[in-house]
């Protein structure tokens, strides 16, 4: 079934959103662009390489069990990624993968093959950036784009575009750092893309219909700029210095995870898998 064989790594990852506390620490076919990978990780996906994180112990998000074997992640014949979330060994299981590239300012293209409309309750699809050093400074420097009904069974709006912190130990959620578009629902239900614009002073989310970037037919737009208020990340016992953007960290990177809310079971009881066709990053 995989093109490769992973090793697993073992870091710790945090997204919290709308009320999810968890522990902070995070541990296809190729593009058009030609690229020099320097460090292709357990695996290639994209043009990029990529980690696969793993852990013996819950961790956040969730917290979850995420597997790092090669029946959970892994890159078919076609080169598309698959993630899983599978019970195994007695356990519930996710998935994340971690590329291998600093990154920072810039457009961050996800394209998805999956249908992502029907999307169960208690699981999360997560395409983001994540910084395990820049806490104090850029609250972790971590924009989201997230699939997920949030534990409501009957919420069609499955789209949650973010700028963190929205809440993690803070006493209520910074409504106006995440927005669930109204949209057509069935146009996620085909191959779609999903990106952001990552600027100093702006972060600009746009989906579409389809697997080029740009192109399709619009799905949801949404901007955050230096007109909102500044906040701070509470988690842990820490705060953050004050942001309204959070900046890129010398060790930000892009990331791509499937969990369970709270680590809790599907609610219909089955595995779920997510196929991505491709990534990229344009500076």
């Amino acid at each position: 079934m995989s093109m490769f064989k992973s090793t697993s790594i073992i870091t710790t990852a945090g997204l919290l959103l709308l009320g999810l506390i968890t522990t902070c620490k995070q541990s296809d076919p190729p593009t058009t662009r030609n690229r020099i990978i320097r460090d292709s990780g357990d695996f290639v996906f994209s043009g990029y390489g990529w980690n696969i994180k793993s852990s013996i112990t819950p961790v956040g998000p969730g917290p979850n069990y995420f597997n790092g074997s090669d029946s959970m992640v892994w890159v078919d014949k076609d080169g598309l990624l698959h993630l899983r979330i599978a019970y195994i060994n007695g356990k519930w299981q996710s998935s994340e993968v971690i590329c291998t590239e600093n990154m920072g300012y810039g457009t961050y293209v996800f394209c998805l093959e999956s249908n992502v409309a029907n999307i169960n309750e208690r699981i999360v699809l997560g395409l983001f950036t994540w910084d395990d050093n820049s806490f104090k400074e850029q609250a972790n420097s971590e924009v989201d784009i997230e699939f997920s009904k949030w534990f409501k069974a009957s919420d069609s709006l499955t789209l949650t575009y973010s700028v963190q912190p929205v809440i993690f130990d803070n006493p209520i959620a910074y409504s106006e750092r995440s927005f669930k578009p109204q949209m057509q629902v069935a146009k996620l239900k085909q191959p779609s893309t999903h990106v952001f614009n990552w600027q100093a002073d702006e972060i600009t989310w746009n989906s579409y219909t389809g697997a080029v970037y740009p192109g399709g037919n619009p799905i949801a737009s949404w901007n955050f700029n230096l007109n909102n208020p500044v906040r701070t990340k509470i988690e842990g016992g820490r705060v953050s210095n004050p942001i309204i953007i959070p900046a890129p960290g010398a060790t930000t990177r892009a990331r791509m995870n499937l969990w369970l809310l709270n680590g809790l079971p599907p609610s219909d009881g089955k595995p779920f898998e997510v196929v991505v066709r491709s990534f990229e990053y344009i500076p």
